[in-house]
């Protein structure tokens, strides 16, 4: 067995698990605020389409996908992020994937060069798949702590840093955070990049979980258009229908970015046998190609959030994100603590944000917060963030 998997975590939910281990919850209704993973329904246009091409189970797919999708991939990029009209070539700027997870892991094997003593650079806390695929790599995490306000400050990243990184992991809109990268951060990191010669992976899944229609979240590429970076180098963008389209189980996404380093991707990805399955294609094809579902799922967000907020938000460390769907307030008492209560006394799940993030320089940025997921409906996180005051007051 590769000795790195000696160096990997325990899963955040099985820290979870463990935590919980000795507590028997109250015998009400449970309601689980730990897990991203969104409830509402899926869109039926996509549902109809995947049933409609289940003739295609009979066929071994083609790693790049068919040209349809790639070509409503190339589309939609160009119109969400105001690009220039046929900036994105669906033939070398677009790789569907499996869903964001499994490219995010896969991308890192591809592009470091574990000879080299590679640093990979992300955000702390962070999605635990940066952390493993940086070990799994053979390269070295390096932890960014976010400040107050969700972000990392790069600017106070060393230059032997800088020149050690091969790897940069950026997520905007932030998972825990729900912070926004805004679009001069975004162009300082594409100039390290080209300058340092390393690849940044944007991680946008959350990129149209947004609450003012007026303002959607900016993104990698571009700010690559705005620095004249046609080409997008050194840059890749990860976006997925999980939490656009609620098909977390369809495990659809796709990346898009440098051509060249996609092609070597690409390479690695037919080796690595993660082509997708052509009803799942047409079915994402459909999810890229409507845009009113997507308005209406934005819509649910707002008012759960304002539900909830209306209920909580007299709490401290509890108020309204940029973006994504989580809640991630600083408590002033122990998280953990409040994590196994609230389970025990209200049969509620959050996530404790130690479990997310990784002691720095002797501060654990996620150790006073926890995550609050509000993917369930409406009517149970109005319930959850009744039971949640009750308890959060006990400890005032």
């Amino acid at each position: 067995m590769t000795p790195e998997l000696d160096q990997l975590h325990p899963y955040p939910f099985q820290k979870l698990a463990e935590l919980f281990r000795d507590i028997t919850p109250a015998s009400k209704p449970a309601v689980s605020l730990s897990i991203g993973e969104p409830q509402h329904e899926a869109p039926q246009a996509v549902i109809d389409a995947l049933i409609q091409h289940m003739d295609g189970l009979g066929n071994y797919p083609k790693t790049q996908g068919i040209p349809a999708l790639r070509q409503t991939i190339a589309r939609w990029l160009e119109k969400r992020f105001s690009l220039h009209a046929n900036s994105v070539d669906a033939e070398r700027h677009v790789l569907p994937v499996n869903g964001t997870r499994e490219a995010l892991f896969s991308f890192a094997q591809a592009v470091i060069d574990r000879s080299q003593k590679p640093l990979v650079l992300m955000p702390n806390p962070f999605y635990q798949i940066y952390e493993g695929a940086a070990l799994l790599a053979g390269a070295e995490p390096y932890y960014l702590d976010c400040a107050d306000n969700g972000q990392p400050d790069y600017h106070a990243v060393p230059d032997d840093v800088w020149a050690r990184c091969q790897l940069l992991y950026v997520c905007s809109p932030g998972n825990p955070t729900g912070a926004v990268t805004d679009m001069a951060t975004l162009q300082y990191l594409l100039q390290k990049a080209v300058a340092h010669d390393f690849v940044i992976a944007a991680d946008e899944c959350y990129s149209e979980i947004y609450f003012d229609e007026a303002n959607p979240p900016t993104g990698m590429l571009a700010a690559c258009q705005a620095l004249g970076m046609q080409d997008y180098r050194n840059c890749v963008v990860f976006h997925s229908l999980s939490k656009r389209s609620n098909v977390p189980g369809l495990r659809s996404g796709f990346v898009a970015g440098d051509a060249a380093i996609l092609e070597r991707y690409h390479l690695y990805r037919t080796y690595h046998g993660c082509a997708m399955g052509l009803p799942t294609q047409y079915a994402s094809i459909a999810a890229w190609g409507d845009e009113q579902h997507v308005i209406d799922n934005r819509a649910c967000y707002r008012r759960k959030f304002a539900a909830v907020l209306d209920i909580l938000g007299d709490l401290p460390g509890f108020h309204w994100p940029d973006a994504a769907f989580y809640l991630w307030p600083q408590l002033p008492f122990d998280a953990l603590a409040f994590t196994r209560e609230l389970y025990r006394q209200e049969n509620i799940i959050v996530l404790p944000g130690q479990f997310l993030s990784r002691e720095h320089d002797g501060h654990n940025p996620g150790a006073d917060r926890v995550r609050i997921a509000l993917v369930a409906g409406e009517a149970e996180c109005i319930d959850a963030a009744q039971r949640l005051h009750r308890v959060y007051q006990q400890f005032l």
